[in-house]
């Protein structure tokens, strides 16, 4: 009798791991994971594997690898990297979350780690990718680009932009008043040469503050997305006596195919037809300000697939140019808007959302080549060539670490053979046909017959749970009966759930809203071979508040198995995850279901300190009082109301109304997400211990501060 048929008679009783060593001739070997070769899959465990099962190496060049300790390490200056620069990741997320009386600096999870190094050779690259294509081709102006504030509208960010990129010129674009105001604010301390791009919708306020700008010096140029903002332009720029520099963004023919082409080809949402530029034209020769008009912006779409794509785009833009030019105006910049994409799967496909068939210099070389051609043609002098490179400038030097806090188990329950017959005897006759049905092809070892029998008896003893016939143990030994069988025939698969201690729609929202896809992988224990696969869920009261879909097509994720209880209820050792270039877009886009807030933040530098790096500023997370503010409540009151329920419901005569009031302040004053330890500050303060409590009635006030006076003493700390 094959070993299942004895199994299906016991499963309800787990056999021992041997019950199934008869089967070794006839079941199919395991599945090596996908990305490991097969004699991988059996041979000792190293971070190259690792490497190579994650795609870190296609995705991560220049700046992620795995260290020889099984650690994500980041190369701050990319292939200029030397050894002892690498900064070993686990290390920064254990000096931030730490607490300050083990030498770190309390921060609780999740946390967003920047690193500004990376974002200046991310600059320096695409700087230099432009030169050498100007350089080599013999391009008779040059390249000076502009950051789109949207992408990532964070102070030190945007600050840091400005400040790496004075040398080049480099300026930066705005979409809104806002946008626009932190943007002349930040310029002020640039290159006077530095481009202030003013796109979006504009009204009569947007256009004033814009031709201010002008009157400040700032190197401003209003792009009109819609004809009728010519007229405001006008108006307003008489009124201040100053003269503007004007730019108009053309709906080109060309049109991206993928998600993130929804902006451009004729029917996009901004820009100007080709009648439409006439129109604007010929208004600017009749106000005699034809000679303002110097700049054309177009935008292909995000992450432009293919050099062919953008040639053809920049091609066509290049010919209206021309045409401008023919017609009198004073043309000298060419903005071919954002586009250059990032190849977030490693992949390098030219069909896919989510990666790019170029790299930068291909990129650059593409654009130099497209426009030098046209107006060589046209006998044109050549423009400057402007771009609007945001996704491609801070997607990488941003990682978001976040903790498991446990998985979901399949344990198949136990029932002794007494349970068995009593089990046997509640069965309908259909169900206890099945039943028999089953233990027969177990018998004649036809297995694909035992797949289809044990899923008829599971239906069969749901629809007798339903009908109350059945009892709930029952049903469960039914579930982990079936669960046996597809184990031990080997088609089973288990796929866990691993709760994470994050929100997806805070901290990914792209996933959630358009599917966009970011490499994942535990940024340490990657010296270790994955034991199980797994899907994301986070803390959020909502099905969407998942990740279930992973780069190279994947529908789970290798994982190692959690050790104890996890890292937050537990005593164990936390298991750390990483998403990666997610620098552009998920901060900004990020909302407060459930009223999770943000992220921790730190800045780490690249410094001669014994572990290659420094924390130059640390901020925590949102408290609890600060995303209710955010939604219009007021903790302070809210704490006073609870504060007097206190007093009236809880005090006994001695001083736990006080303990209660003081935990309750603590509520307020921590983040929403899971902290560590077993404890919470009102049962931490009720057992006289206060590490979880750092606030009080007195100061409870204050709480909605992102750094405290006592905080500044770490603000800059070498690690």
């Amino acid at each position: 009798m094959p070993a299942l048929a004895c199994c299906v008679d016991a499963a309800v009783s787990p056999p021992p791991p041997y019950a199934f060593a008869s089967w070794d001739s006839t079941l199919p070997a395991p599945q090596p994971m996908h990305g490991v070769a097969a004699g991988d899959a059996v041979s000792a465990w190293s971070s190259a594997h690792s490497a190579l099962l994650y795609r870190v190496d296609g995705w991560g060049a220049p700046y992620f690898t795995v260290n020889s300790n099984g650690n994500v390490s980041v190369r701050p200056h990319g292939v200029d990297t030397l050894g002892h620069q690498e900064i070993d990741l686990l290390k920064v997320v254990k000096k931030a979350s730490d607490p300050k009386s083990k030498g770190g600096l309390g921060l609780q999870m999740p946390l967003v780690v920047r690193f500004p190094d990376v974002l200046k050779n991310r600059l320096e690259s695409l700087q230099s990718s432009f030169d050498f294509a100007i350089q080599s081709q013999g391009y008779e102006a040059h390249y000076q680009g502009v950051y789109p504030v949207k992408c990532n509208q964070d102070k030190f960010v945007v600050e840091d932009i400005v400040k790496f990129g004075s040398s080049f010129r480099f300026g930066l674009e705005a979409g809104s008043k806002p946008e626009l105001l932190l943007a002349m604010s930040c310029l002020c301390k640039g290159s006077s040469e530095a481009l202030l791009v003013c796109n979006g919708f504009k009204d009569v306020e947007y256009i004033s503050l814009a031709i201010v700008a002008r009157k400040l010096h700032l190197n401003t140029v209003i792009v009109l997305e819609q004809e009728e903002e010519l007229d405001v332009v006008i108006k307003v720029s008489k009124e201040l006596g100053v003269r503007p520099v004007i730019g108009m963004r053309a709906k080109l023919r060309t049109k991206h195919a993928g998600h993130f082409g929804s902006t451009s080809g004729e029917k996009g949402k901004f820009g100007l037809t080709t009648t439409q530029i006439l129109r604007v034209v010929k208004k600017l020769q009749q106000y005699e300000m034809l000679d303002c008009l110097q700049l054309l912006h177009f935008h292909i779409g995000s992450q432009i697939p293919s050099t062919s794509l953008l040639a053809d785009g920049v091609g066509e833009a290049a010919q209206i140019y021309c045409e401008l030019v023919r017609f009198g105006a004073c043309m000298k910049v060419i903005d071919i808007g954002g586009g250059l994409g990032i190849d977030y799967d490693g992949s390098k496909s030219q069909d896919s959302d989510i990666s790019v068939g170029y790299s930068l210099q291909e990129y650059a070389s593409t654009v130099v080549e497209s426009v030098r051609l046209v107006c060589n043609r046209k006998g044109v002098k050549h423009p400057v060539i402007c771009s609007e490179s945001g996704r491609a400038l801070v997607s990488h030097h941003s990682i978001l670490v976040f903790e498991a806090v446990s998985a979901s188990s399949h344990v198949p329950p136990q029932m002794s053979s007494l349970g068995l017959q009593y089990f046997e005897e509640t069965l309908t006759d259909d169900a206890l046909a099945e039943y028999r049905n089953l233990s027969a092809a177990a018998v004649r070892g036809e297995y694909d017959n035992c797949l289809l029998f044990a899923e008829q008896l599971k239906q069969r003893c749901i629809e007798q749970f339903k009908d109350g016939s059945l009892e709930m143990e029952h049903l469960a030994a039914v579930d982990g009966l079936c669960e046996f069988v597809s184990k031990a025939i080997g088609v089973s698969d288990p796929i866990l759930t691993y709760h994470v201690n994050l929100s997806v729609f805070t901290s990914i929202p792209d996933f959630w809203g358009i599917g966009q896809l970011f490499p994942i992988i535990p940024i340490h224990r990657l010296d270790e071979r994955p034991a199980v696969r797994g899907t994301l869920s986070d803390l959020t009261c909502d099905s969407d508040g998942k990740i279930d879909k992973f780069i190279g097509g994947e529908s789970s994720l290798p994982l190692h198995e959690l050790e104890g209880n996890g890292g937050v209820n537990g005593d164990s050792a936390p298991y750390y995850l990483g998403m990666f270039l997610g620098g552009a877009y998920q901060e900004a886009l990020g909302g407060f279901h459930n009223l999770f807030g943000g992220p921790s933040v730190v800045r780490v530098s690249q410094s001669d300190g014994p572990h290659s790096f420094a924390v130059t500023s640390a901020v925590p997370g949102p408290s609890c009082g600060d995303v209710l503010r955010v939604m219009q409540h007021e903790p302070e009151l809210m704490f006073q109301t609870l504060k007097h329920r206190v007093e009236e419901y809880a005090d006994d005569g001695g001083n736990s109304s006080m303990v209660l009031t003081d935990g309750l302040a603590c509520c307020f004053n921590n983040m929403p997400y899971l902290a560590a330890g077993a404890s919470c500050s009102l049962t931490a303060v009720t057992a006289g211990n206060n590490a979880y409590c750092y606030c009080n009635d007195e100061n409870f006030a204050s709480s909605g501060d992102s750094v405290t006076a006592e905080d500044e003493q770490w603000s800059y700390c070498v690690a």
